[in-house]
Formats: structure tokens, sequence, C-alpha cells
């Protein structure tokens, strides 16, 4: 397996609310509530050391409330080199119905400084220079904290690339936009985060393919898109593929598209064919869904799940067979 480098600049404690129906204004009874050790890149960096990879993880986290990251990265032997500043690390509400229906509220994060961005920076630049045990991917997760610019972001990226890394990023907004001009290997913004980098308010299903086909076209080697129960799309240069995922009940749909991301990252890593790597891929997302965190590879049902995922290439250009539609 690989040695991998994960970036969380902006993590987060998650407080996970599952409740009947939120009824704002009211006293709202809970079914279940969970704080733990969260984020984008801690949730990708948990499925691949799951899925075996030597994992070290950098960002930023508050030196006041680190204990249930420091706990996290130590169950799952991920290596710790976040760099801890004074104050918290935010805390994210997540509210999840029995409908479905998810509110996330989240916190802007910590004010990032210029002398730790450039210690950060600094950091990382020793660790992608080591020859012998350097890994051999960079992902780059979550959003930007306040005091960390797009550009910023995008020289973490020159950064992975110029020492000859893949680096697959999961972000959106206007830090999408920088990695990608900046030339990030892979990147999977959901429908609205893809319609939001083409200036448009929404996608009709009909145009997912060309959307992400714009991707490739704007230089993104592996090119996702996913859509929630409508699919993923994954256009690379092993094809362009569709995968539509089993029907399971949504309790909460958060750390969904991280498991997505990693497990994908992992197929590509160790060179799984593609329909398999992305059949694992969005059947572990799918399992995600039923609970609050990232996909469990030890779940009873996962080999019947991946059984009930259906994966086709679609035909060259990506469009022909009305793709997600």
């Amino acid at each position: 397996m690989a040695s991998l480098l994960v970036v969380s600049l902006n993590p987060a404690l998650d407080l996970s609310v599952t409740l009947e129906q939120l009824t704002p204004g009211r006293v709202n009874r809970t079914h279940h509530t969970q704080l733990s050790a969260a984020g984008k890149g801690l949730n990708v960096a948990s499925v691949l050391a799951a899925l075996g990879h030597r994992v070290t993880l950098s960002g930023f986290l508050g030196a006041d409330n680190d204990e249930a990251f420091a706990q996290a990265f130590a169950s799952q032997g991920i290596v710790d080199a976040c760099r801890r500043l004074p104050g918290e690390t935010r805390i994210n509400v997540k509210l999840a119905e029995d409908d479905g229906r998810v509110t996330d509220i989240n916190g802007p994060g910590m004010t990032i400084d210029d002398a730790a961005w450039r210690a950060l920076s600094d950091g990382l630049a020793e660790t992608l220079g080591e020859r012998s045990a350097g890994p051999r991917a960079m992902i780059i997760a979550g959003s930007l904290p306040p005091g960390v610019t797009p550009p910023m972001l995008a020289e973490l990226v020159e950064l992975g690339r110029d020492a000859g890394l893949p680096v697959w990023v999961d972000t959106s907004g206007p830090a999408l936009a920088a990695a990608i001009d900046a030339g990030a290997t892979a990147v999977k913004p959901n429908e609205h985060e893809l319609a939001a980098w083409l200036g448009r308010r929404q996608l009709a299903a009909a145009d997912y393919a060309g959307a992400v086909r714009r991707l490739q076209q704007a230089g993104v080697e592996e090119a996702v898109m996913s859509a929630g129960a409508e699919g993923v799309l994954w256009f690379s240069r092993r094809g362009a593929w569709q995968a539509i995922p089993p029907e399971v009940p949504v309790i909460n749909t958060v750390c969904a598209g991280d498991t997505l991301v990693a497990a994908l990252l992992h197929g590509v890593l160790e060179d799984v064919p593609p329909e398999a790597a992305l059949r694992l891929a969005t059947a572990l997302s799918a399992e995600a869904v039923r609970h609050p965190g990232v996909g469990r590879l030890d779940a009873a049902d996962l080999s019947q799940l991946q059984r009930q995922t259906r994966v086709c290439r679609l035909a060259e250009g990506g469009d022909a067979g009305g793709a997600l539609a």
C-alpha cells in the first residue's frame, strides 16, 4: 500500500444530531447525538487508513480542544503532522431529519496568520522532498479557514505537482477554481459545486456529462462528479464511467463524498480495474449515508451493496445514453 499525505486546512469537531423533524423556534428532541473529530481531510484519511495505506495528516488544529483528534489519529494509525495553534478547532453541527433532509451549520474556523501558513508550507515542502519514504500522492480536502486564500491553496497544489505527485483536491467555490487552474490532478465537485464553477445556477441531469467533460478540458486528469442518489460520473484516461448507487436509507450524507474520494484514489493507486474501483467507491459511499461517519469497510452487507451498484462505461465523449439522466 502507498504512503499518502492528506492536508486538512480547516478541520472541525462535528456534532451530528438525528431527530424526527427540525422545528425552528421550538424545543427539539433528538434521537442521537455524537461529537467526533471530523472535517473532510480527516474523513478522507480515515478511509485511506482503513484501506491499508500509510497516511500522514497535516494542517491546523486548535491546541485547546485537540484531544478528540489525537485519539482518532492514534486509534486509526494516522500519523499526526498537524500544527497546533492557540485557540479551538471549530465545531460544526449536522442536523439529520428522518425524511433525509440534512442541515449543516458550519463555523468559519480559526484565523491563520502569515507565520502559521509559512510554517505549514515549509513543512509540507520538506515532506514532499523526501526521496525514500515520501508520499505517493497528496490530497487536499475541505474549506479554507480565514486568512487562507484560494491563491494560497494553489501554492500547495503546485508544491505537490512540482514534487512529481498526483494532487487530488476536494473543495468548492473559488478554492476549487484555483486548484483547477494550478493543475490539480483530480477534483470531485458535487453537481451544485460544478454548476458554480461553470458560472451556472444549476445543472440539469442531461448536462452532467458535458460539465464533467469541461473539467477534463480544463486539464483535470481525474474528473469526478457526485450527485447523491443520482450517481457518480468519472472521466479519466481510463475512459468515461458512470455509477448508480443502490437504494439505501439516508441518515447522514456528510461523509459520503469524502468516502468516495478516498476509495476512488485507492483504486487508482492500486491499479484496480476502473469498473471495480468505481463500484467499490460508490458502494462504500452509499454505505456511509446510513449513519454518521465515513463508509465502513467492515459493513456486513458491503459485498451486497457492491453487487447492487450499477456501473457502465460511457461511449466516447461521455454523453451517449444520457448519463445520469
